[in-house]
């Protein structure tokens, strides 16, 4: 007899469509460092142009996507627990649900990552990307918690004092110095030192005089 091929149970199924998960959401990690991070230096931009406005929904945009990282995280940490379980049948159901709202989070994911040029939309100045501003500000307003927008608003009051800081150590040009003119060699005659050379003539010319009739 030959060997039986092995059934794939539910639980094998479940443990596989978690790993599936869990490797898509590494890759976002890895990938959404790059955005967060371009987003956290527009909102620098944004703060040294007076651009507050901007700056926070560069920022909003930053927590949003890393808030739902973290969730998607401990979510996937929780159904690895419930698949490894030796009560697998009796949530076998929740399981499942877990997963599949899982992969729905991951889908929201992607699509909100987008890539840079999203990013670099958040500084635009043309119709497009100040409507896409626009379209981004009122999809965050529902879906941030109270306590990300606490956060937000720290994060912004540090980069706030940051800039200041900055723009306070920026070294002052020097004043060109303007070279003074030269002092002259020869000394200046005063009207009193005129008189004195000849007051000495005169006397010289008189003892001249008493010698030559002396003679």
């Amino acid at each position: 007899m030959g060997n039986s091929p092995s059934r794939v149970t539910a639980q094998d199924k479940a443990i596989l469509d978690l790993k599936t998960q869990r490797d898509k959401l590494h890759q976002y990690q890895r990938k959404i460092t790059v955005l967060t991070d371009r987003e956290t230096a527009i909102a620098r931009q944004m703060l040294a142009k007076g651009d507050k406005q901007r700056a926070l929904l560069a920022l909003r945009r930053k927590k949003y996507q890393e808030t739902l990282l973290q969730k998607t995280d401990a979510q996937l940490e929780q159904l690895e627990k419930l698949t490894s379980s030796v009560e697998f049948a009796l949530i076998q159901k929740d399981v499942f649900f877990g997963l599949q709202q899982g992969t729905k989070v991951l889908k929201e994911i992607h699509a909100e990552m987008g890539g840079l040029d999203h990013v670099e939309k958040m500084m635009g100045e043309t119709a497009e990307e100040i409507a896409y501003q626009q379209e981004v500000s009122e999809m965050l307003g529902g879906r941030i918690s109270n306590q990300d927008e606490d956060e937000v608003e720290e994060e912004l009051a540090a980069l706030e004092a940051e800039v200041a800081a900055k723009n306070q150590r920026v070294p002052v040009q020097p004043v060109p110095q303007v070279p003074l003119p030269n002092v002259p060699d020869t000394e200046l005659s005063s009207p009193l030192r005129a008189e004195e050379e000849e007051r000495q003539q005169r006397q010289r010319q008189r003892q001249e005089e008493r010698q030559a009739m002396l003679a």
